[in-house]
């Protein structure tokens, strides 16, 4: 609940400090004291829109801060821990507001968007009055309200995660038929393709291998010709092999007549001879290994240049061609398995779209119940608050067509406020004063189910006297045993209900001249008070002895 407001330099307010407790609270007061001020400052500490003007006049700033002190298990400590914030102890909820119209948002001492505290703002407060919308336009709050009445939560998120295991198996049955139909289109090419590598069957590191061998057997076809020209001088006609034989044998006939003066000749001749006959051996090797078979070469090429071909219709480097032809032999057969993947798929659409149409349809089925509860429980309501001639249904309206993660439902109340008048949605149908008592006895009738753990109801009394403000102050006081509930109030029937009392109002500073201000005051106020203050409630200006005595009759519960 909320259990502290502080308020400074807001509008008329200077500086406010208001502890809080549970059960029913009123705040009261002259007509322009400051009511409204106090909502529209609790209301900007809850992400409300921010706006210059209310900053006090000739202030730079203002602030609101609100405390809250809730379970550790309220949904508002989950969204603030979802959203990486501190969620210990308290709940702070701090508002500046700077005259130039700036404004910035703080929940527990931390940074956070203003849309973040609105979020949160809703889970812990409700704000209504005569004019108020929020609770009753929106039909997707009434099958909220109405959920929690029933106590259907639980069947609402198990229908919210079949409804996303339907739309999950439908997306996945819906990107494979796409698949398929891509595939199709490019069956004839893919096939044609998967045909051309197969034939093709490029190998990992053929590229550099085919590259280096027709390098090699290049070079050996430019030099094979001066290793042919070098064989053939020492092998043809122009060979000094036989004439250098030729001249040793004539040299060793004429040693013998000048012994020691040609043996060392001889002897370098010989080894010459030896020497060319080695390098004729050597020449005729390396002509055998530079040998090349032209036709292998043509090969070579052909494969080389088949496979660079390749890579370049198919706008991938050689080395990919394994890779790319092992993916397109695997989409082939994809596409050759995919109607049977298909026919898998659409059943598994087909049995997720079941589970959640009966899921819904059985929900659907309690929602009906539930409503007609939730009608009989508001109906009961109404004769106390002068509606006794009038009608409220909770209307559920189910169609297949309307299927979404809360199921096939739509709720509206509606309400009939006169016998022989058409009924119709609740906000189109009911004037202010009525909207507000219907609200009223929708909120007893949900009692703590629905809603916030603090609800503010503002002049929902306006315009209704006697028995009808009495028993409004009943059902506040009943609805206050199990939220907090605070009540702005000019009814006295109202106020003699409350637990905790405060008074607003407004003074001057004293001052005279251009610094005479005004401020707005709130004061708790004790039983003698308290007495005073239904008695001017009671007579208006001018409080009488009766209007005391009828104060404290009020005030003792025997009206």
């Amino acid at each position: 609940m909320l259990v502290q407001l502080s308020i400074r330099d807001i509008v008329l307010i200077e500086r406010l400090e208001l502890d809080l407790g549970g059960g029913l609270s009123v705040l009261t007061g002259e007509t322009g004291a400051g009511k409204s001020i106090l909502l529209d400052s609790l209301s900007l500490a809850l992400g409300a829109r921010g706006d210059g003007s209310l900053v006090r006049h000739g202030q730079e700033s203002g602030q609101v801060i609100a405390v809250f002190d809730v379970g550790m298990d309220h949904p508002v400590r989950l969204l603030l821990r979802d959203n990486d914030l501190d969620d210990e102890g308290d709940l702070i909820f701090r508002r500046m507001q700077s005259a130039d119209g700036r404004t910035r948002a703080f929940i527990n001492d931390q940074s956070v968007s203003v849309q973040l505290m609105r979020q949160a703002g809703r889970l812990l407060v409700e704000i209504h009055g005569q004019h108020d919308e929020r609770a009753l336009i929106d039909t997707d709050g009434h099958r909220r309200l109405l959920d929690a009445f029933g106590g259907l939560s639980a069947d609402v998120e198990a229908v919210g995660a079949l409804h996303r295991a339907w739309r999950d198996a439908e997306r996945r049955l819906k990107k494979h038929r796409a698949q398929i139909e891509e595939a199709e289109r490019e069956a004839d090419f893919l096939r044609a393709s998967v045909e051309e590598l197969q034939a093709l069957s490029p190998v990992d590191g053929e590229e550099d291998e085919l590259a280096e061998r027709r390098a090699t057997m290049m070079k050996s076809e430019r030099i094979a010709g001066d290793i042919t020209e070098a064989l053939e001088f020492l092998n043809g006609n122009a060979s000094p092999v036989p004439m250098i034989a030729s001249l040793v044998r004539r040299l060793e006939r004429k040693s013998h007549e000048a012994p020691g003066l040609l043996e060392n000749t001889v002897n370098l001749l010989d080894s010459a001879l030896e020497q060319l006959s080695n390098a004729q051996m050597e020449v005729e090797a390396a002509l055998e290994r530079a040998a090349f078979d032209p036709q292998e070469l043509e090969r070579v090429e052909e494969r080389l240049f088949a496979l660079r071909g390749a890579a370049r219709k198919y706008n991938v480097p050689v080395t990919e061609l394994p890779a790319l032809a092992e993916r397109m032999v695997g989409d082939l057969e994809e596409l050759d398995a995919g109607e049977a993947k298909l026919e898998a798929l659409t059943a598994e659409a087909a049995a997720a779209e079941k589970a959640f149409y009966d899921k819904a349809r059985a929900l659907s089925g309690d929602r009906g119940r539930a409503a007609e509860q939730l009608s009989a429980a508001v109906m009961a309501e109404l004769p106390a608050l002068k509606l006794e001639r009038a009608r409220f249904a909770a209307v559920v309206t189910n169609d297949d067509g309307n299927a979404g993660p809360e199921g096939i439902d739509t709720v509206s109340f509606e309400v009939q406020t006169n016998p022989g008048t058409r009924p119709g949605p609740i906000m189109k149908v009911a004037s202010g004063g009525e909207l507000s008592r219907f609200l009223l006895a929708l909120k007893v009738a949900l009692a703590d189910k629905g809603s916030a753990p603090t609800l503010v109801f503002d002049e929902i009394d306006t315009g209704v006297g006697g028995a009808v403000a009495d028993a409004i102050g009943q059902r506040l006081r009943r609805l206050a045993e199990n939220v907090q509930v605070l009540s702005v109030t000019h009814a006295p029937q109202v106020a003699a209900r409350a637990k905790g009392h405060y008074l607003i109002s407004k003074a001057s500073n004293g001052k005279k001249g251009k610094d005479d201000t005004v401020a707005t005051r709130v004061a708790v106020i004790g039983p003698e008070e308290r007495q005073e203050e239904i008695a001017r409630m009671l007579a208006g200006a001018k409080v009488t002895a009766e209007a005391r005595a009828a104060a404290a009759k009020l005030l003792s519960g025997d009206s």
